[in-house]
């Protein structure tokens, strides 16, 4: 029979054997509770890895797409041929004419005139002046002399007229000096320096040929002319003699007719002369003719652009007549209107000014002693109406 010691020793080894297993139990599993797990080999094809521990960083939100572009408004209907749009313009013309009114005794310019007292005739018809202004402003001339060895005394004239013209000029105003006898020869373009103009007129002393080719002069004057943009003027001195000018009479007229914003002023020379010859028998009917249809043609050529002629016989007159042409020029009344006639024809239409009063009637002019004055009203008699291909 065994003893309590002996029991004791047999069981110990089986409990210690028991209790060995369970503590290498607990302890791996103790062990493998606080190792990390195995990584995995990384994966490139599988992305970006996610943290999936308790804070989890969420992924960036893709940026919002641009809201869509507003649908544009149906086209309206429209029901031209093949959707084609088309508009209309109508071109009103409005005419602007340039009027002075002097004194035919002391030649002085008559201010505060106002719209009421202006008539204007365009083919017989009245138009209604929409406004008026007065102007004054600087002058673009040209000073188209006659220079031919014709005659010492027509030279003298037009030499005499010529400085008068140039003490007139004022430091803004541009003139251009131009002298013809076979051709047309230019000595000074536009220019306002008045020692230029002084010394093209100085180097008139010895002319070239004895022809007055007055119409071409004119004719290629108003040509360049035309390129100049404003109002421009044409002091012509000379007889308004021609000689040998491929240009006609007609065609010149023709010329000045379509020429738009350019005045003529003529002054003629060798008056005084012819006078005298004429007095002591020294001009026959033909060349007493002749004359007087130059001195004509000068005069046609001032009036059909508003401008003045003068054919003066002594030199003193000269200062007052370049003073009365400067009030002319410098001084102005711009009327304004819209003609009835608004076709786009391509016609001469004429214009015909007058004054009237608050009534109607010819307007009368008295002097501080209540006289009658006599005035002149000087405009162009007319202008060419657009084409409608212009």
């Amino acid at each position: 029979m065994m003893t309590p010691l002996q029991r004791i020793r047999r069981v110990a080894p089986v409990v210690l054997v028991l209790f060995g297993l369970s503590f290498t139990s607990v302890a791996g599993a103790a062990q493998s509770s606080q190792q990390p797990p195995p990584q995995q080999p990384a994966d490139d094809s599988a992305g970006p890895q996610t943290d999936n521990g308790p804070i989890v960083i969420k992924k960036k939100k893709e940026e919002e797409a641009p809201p869509p572009a507003p649908v544009a408004p149906p086209e309206p209907k429209v029901k031209n041929p093949n959707n084609e749009t088309y508009s209309i313009r109508v071109d009103v013309p409005i005419v602007n004419l340039n009027v002075n009114v002097i004194l035919d005794k002391t030649h002085q310019f008559v201010p505060g005139l106002k719209a009421p007292n202006f008539l204007v005739l365009e083919d017989g018809v009245p138009q209604q002046v929409q406004s008026v202004r007065m102007a004054q402003t600087p002058i673009t001339a040209v000073m188209l002399l006659e220079f031919a060895a014709n005659s010492y005394y027509f030279i003298r004239d037009m030499q005499n007229a010529s400085f008068s013209f140039f003490n007139t000029l004022r430091p803004d105003d541009y003139v251009a000096v131009v002298t013809y006898d076979l051709r047309t020869h230019i000595l000074t373009d536009f220019t306002n320096n008045r020692q230029i103009v002084g010394n093209a007129i100085s180097s008139l002393i010895i002319p070239g040929f004895s022809d007055t080719n007055l119409f071409d002069a004119l004719y290629e004057t108003l040509d360049r002319v035309t390129r100049i943009e404003g109002r421009k003027y044409i002091i012509l001195i000379g007889t308004g003699r021609d000689t040998f000018s491929k240009t006609t009479l007609d065609k010149i007229l023709a010329k000045v007719k379509a020429t738009p914003n350019v005045t003529i002023f003529t002054i003629g020379t060798g008056a005084l002369v012819r006078e005298l010859a004429d007095a002591g028998g020294g001009m026959g009917p033909i060349t007493r003719m002749d004359y007087l249809q130059a001195e004509n043609q000068m005069k046609t050529f001032a009036r059909m652009t508003g401008g003045l002629s003068f054919n003066p016989m002594f030199e003193g007159a000269l200062p007052d007549i370049f003073s009365q042409i400067n009030d002319s020029i410098r001084n102005q009344y711009v009327l304004t209107y819209r003609p009835t006639n608004n076709k786009n024809d391509g016609s001469y239409r004429h214009i015909e000014v007058k004054l009237v009063d608050n009534e109607g009637h010819p307007l009368q002019m008295q002097d501080e002693k209540h006289k009658p004055l006599k005035y002149s009203v000087i405009a162009r008699d007319g202008y060419r109406a657009k084409n409608e291909v212009e």
